[in-house]
């Protein structure tokens, strides 16, 4: 229901832009006139009524959005972009003169304005101060313009409404961006880095009260032999998809995706990352997993990358089982693509017959090629009937994608590693929305007939399709949308209750579409923003180890973003405001999609530097990334981390 609301109310402000200049140019004719043809001029306010109208419908929009997703989602048109022209318009009704109408043109100007370049929760204050500045000005700018008129002379010609209110809206911009936070963050430690001129989101905490630790000093240990030893070597190679199709790929030990690394939950696991050939340089993240920072694989953040001909070897101890998996954090939205990723299984004690499936969008000229791992046709595999199968869903691209399962019944047994408390039998032909990096468990009995998985994305066709059957000669089932499974209210909560507040860390996100500055191209662009900045400009969240931290997530925009916190596992409270009343939700990695709204908290329990990012890569490099630090720990590294 958001979405097409947020799309019919950039339009309606786009229309309401225009129309509040032909009420200016109305305007500032009429001032022109002479005093009697002034009064037929404001005899005939066919614009005005126009203008009127379209803030009607961006009003009634704004009361659909309140009813159906809530108050976090019109905040800024409620609290800004409205007033500015509804005040306006509700004088220019009811006087008609040209100063009012004047002002209304620049309430709809900067009712435009405010949704093209949403500012921030942070913002509003500066902005609304901005905004009245702006209309003093236009004010004061039409009686002076009415006077030198009525006065004539060259001075009556100049555009003095148009260029006052130009500066002054110049000025209400920069002044977003230099009084309300810093452009710049740097990671550089010591007593002014950037956590300590985070904004006021959360309340503070003093600094220095102990010892700054490096990032370095945060590994894994150091000491005693590997129970599990692995050698990933990164390198330029070919992938041949299951329809002939060719991939100039990047690969891990020469394929994609790379080996499956399965290990138990307390061992001690060694990895070595060779670099061959890969010259943007490559990274290992794990994704999911706990590690300590140095372990976490974030080029300019934890590590720098390993450079071809070079090696880096990371070393952890996973805590908890599950499906997770690893790739590349270095030009990201490029290397995993293209193949620098495979699964990491913390066994779980899930019986039965395993497959890792990962959905993926290979590159493939001008369209991306879907598929299943390489599998971008129809595949089928044999599986006695009878037999426990457990597919492990990996989505290891950058859109949500809707999954497809027909022929049985099945169980969602865990999320993004987590297992599910009593996870209910879910009918054949419900569908799975996976976040970009997410997991999904799925567990079914074999049956006598065929069990049917599709990839559906709506925007590249494609074949790919994995049909399971006792024999393994059966074609998949052509399967059509179904409900969507909703992880809200499934399962049972099981075992204790998770600690909850009181919290000693608040923040709020607010994720949008809009024009933004890209400090790192230095560009101005429509993009997707955090709080209405771009990294490096969005503010550091500062924590302390031990902190209860909650954070509420709000997507105002009209693309989904899945939210990926490294070093922690987070819990969701509530989505628009409705309570979780199933199994326990914990994830990594939270789609967050347009009009929703999430209230989740984790326990800062795991120190160091860590991103807090969009994990649509593409999302993530032009800047939809942010840091969540520990007010003690400073890194030595520099440099972008995708």
């Amino acid at each position: 229901m958001a979405e097409p609301l947020f799309l019919t109310d950039l339009i309606l402000a786009l229309v309401l832009a225009i129309a509040g200049g032909l009420l200016g140019r109305r305007a500032g004719r009429s001032q022109a006139q002479p005093a009697p043809q002034q009064g037929e001029a404001r005899r005939s306010p066919l614009v005005l009524y126009v203008t009127a109208a379209v803030v009607a419908a961006r009003l009634a929009v704004a009361v659909l959005l309140l009813a159906t997703s809530g108050w976090q989602l019109v905040t800024h048109r409620f609290l800004l972009g409205l007033p500015v022209v509804v005040l306006p318009l509700a004088w220019a009704l009811l006087r008609r003169t040209a100063v009012a109408a004047h002002t209304t043109a620049m309430g709809a100007w900067l009712s435009f304005f405010f949704l093209y370049v949403p500012p921030g929760p942070q913002d509003l204050p500066v902005a609304a101060g901005a905004s009245a500045l702006v209309l003093a000005t236009t004010i004061g700018a039409s009686l002076l313009l009415g006077d030198r008129r009525s006065r004539g002379g060259r001075l009556a010609r100049l555009p003095w409404l148009s260029g006052a209110a130009a500066m002054v809206t110049a000025a209400a911009l920069g002044s977003l961006f230099l009084v309300s936070g810093s452009p710049t963050t740097d990671w550089g430690g010591g007593p002014e880095r950037a956590g300590h001129s985070v904004h006021a989101m959360g309340h503070g905490h003093g600094a220095g009260a102990s010892a700054m630790r490096s990032v370095d000093a945060l590994t894994g240990p150091r000491d005693g032999t590997p129970d599990a030893r692995f050698t990933l070597t990164a390198a330029h190679g070919a992938v041949r998809l299951s329809s002939g199709r060719a991939v100039d790929a990047l690969t891990f030990n020469g394929t994609s995706p790379g080996p499956e690394l399965r290990v138990t939950q307390g061992q001690l696991v060694e990895v070595t990352l060779v670099n061959k050939n890969v010259t943007e340089g490559v990274t290992l993240h794990w994704h999911g997993v706990d590690v300590p920072n140095a372990e976490d694989g974030v080029p300019g953040v934890t590590q720098n990358a390993v450079g071809p001909g070079g090696r880096h070897v990371y070393r952890f101890v996973p805590d908890r089982t599950g499906t997770y998996w690893y790739h590349t954090h270095r030009d990201a939205e490029r290397s995993v693509e293209r193949g620098l990723f495979g699964a990491l299984i913390v066994e779980d004690g899930q019986q039965g017959v395993q497959h890792n499936v990962f959905t993926h969008l290979w590159p493939g000229g001008e369209d991306q090629i879907g598929a299943f791992g390489t599998t971008d046709s129809a595949e089928r595999r044999a599986v006695p009937a009878g037999r426990q199968v457990v597919l492990r869903l990996i989505n290891s691209s950058k859109e949500p994608h809707r999954i497809l399962l027909g022929g049985t019944p099945f169980r969602v047994t865990a999320h993004d590693g987590n297992p599910i408390g009593e996870p209910g039998e879910l009918k054949p032909g419900t569908d799975l929305l996976l976040a970009a990096g997410g997991r999904y468990d799925v567990a079914f009995t074999m049956p006598d007939g065929v069990v049917t998985l599709r990839l559906d994305t709506s925007e590249i066709p494609n074949e790919a399709a994995l049909a399971f059957s006792p024999d393994g000669r059966a074609a998949p089932a052509a399967l059509e949308q179904g409900d969507l499974f909703d992880r809200l209210s499934y399962g049972e909560p099981t075992g204790p209750e998770p600690e909850g507040g009181p919290y000693d860390r608040d923040f709020d996100l607010v994720l949008d579409n809009g024009f933004g500055f890209g400090f790192g191209g230095g560009s101005f662009t429509y993009t997707d923003t955090i709080n209405g900045r771009l990294s490096p400009a969005v503010p550091t969240l500062m924590v302390r180890e031990g902190d209860r931290v909650r954070m509420r997530i709000t997507a105002r925009g009209i693309i989904d973003h899945p939210m990926h916190l490294h070093g922690h596992r987070i819990r969701v409270i509530s989505r628009n405001g409705e309570a979780v009343t199933g199994s326990t939700w914990w994830t990594d990695t939270l789609n967050v999609a347009p009009g929703e709204s999430y209230e989740i908290d984790f326990s800062a329990d795991n120190p160091g530097v860590w991103m807090d990012h969009c994990h649509n890569f593409e999302h993530a490099e032009s800047g939809m990334v942010m840091h969540v630090a520990y007010d003690d720990v400073t890194t030595p590294y520099h440099g972008p981390a995708h």
